[in-house]
Order: C-alpha cells, then structure tokens, then sequence
C-alpha cells in the first residue's frame, strides 16, 4: 500500500509540474550532480553545482573530424595553469584535464576545431580552471 501510494504522489508531482526527472541537472542536457556538462551538438558547456547551472551556457570548439571529443562521463584528473601540448606545439592554458588521452578544457580559438579538446574564451577557461576540482565529473553529450 505505501508503495503504491509513493509512486502515485511522485507521478502527480510529476504530472503537475512540483518535480524535476531525479537524474536531471536544472539548466543543463546533463545528469551529474557537481562538476561541467559539455554538449558538443549545440557548442555549449555549463558549470553545475548541487544539480543546478551555475555558470554558463558558454560557447566552446571540439574535435574535429577524426578526433572527435569523447562522449561520456569522467572525472577531473588534474589541472595546470600554462601547459603546452608538445604533439600540436600549442599554448593550452588553464587546462582542466579530464581523459587519460589528454583531453581538457583549456582557453583556445573558438573560431576552429580541436584535436579533441574542450576550447573556452580566457574569460570561460579561468572561471571553469578556477571551479573544477579533481575527482569532479565532467559529463559530454552529443
């Protein structure tokens, strides 16, 4: 009887609009609860804290044909303030790694594509440097 009577309030919460999807962070296309939410169809990341945007949507470049961003959802590995990418002798600054194949988030042109990493303007790159942590999840839709 009480999970019965559970289901039906949750579907009439549902139904009249008092709850969102458990699994749903508000604002985003993403389920994580704390960390970024990246969809590569619309070129847009967010930042989530406790299941809601708190920062963004930005505007971002990714992969390119044959080096396509992963979709998925990892965990912040590390973070480095001014890295350089030795295979594409390239400036990848406030980096915010999140693949063990070294894809991050980092500042970059938004005018071109990547070798698969996740380009932010300055302003993006250090606020998302500055609010990821490691062990975070980074969550990318298609």
């Amino acid at each position: 009887m009480m999970k019965t009577l559970g289901t039906a309030l949750a579907a009439s919460a549902l139904l009249f609009g008092l709850a969102a999807p458990a699994n749903a962070s508000t604002g985003t296309p993403c389920s994580i609860r704390d960390g970024a939410c990246l969809q590569l169809s619309t070129n847009q990341a967010w930042l989530i804290y406790q299941g809601n945007a708190s920062y963004g949507p930005v505007p971002v470049t990714h992969g390119r044909p044959g080096y396509e961003t992963p979709v998925g959802t990892f965990s912040v590995l590390r973070k480095v303030r001014d890295d350089w990418s030795v295979p594409y002798n390239a400036p990848m600054p406030y980096s915010v790694y999140f693949t063990s194949s070294g894809i991050a988030f980092h500042e970059g042109s938004l005018d071109t594509l990547s070798h698969g990493c996740v380009r932010l303007s300055h302003d993006a790159a250090v606020t998302f440097f500055d609010n990821l942590f490691v062990g975070e999840q980074v969550q990318v839709v298609p």
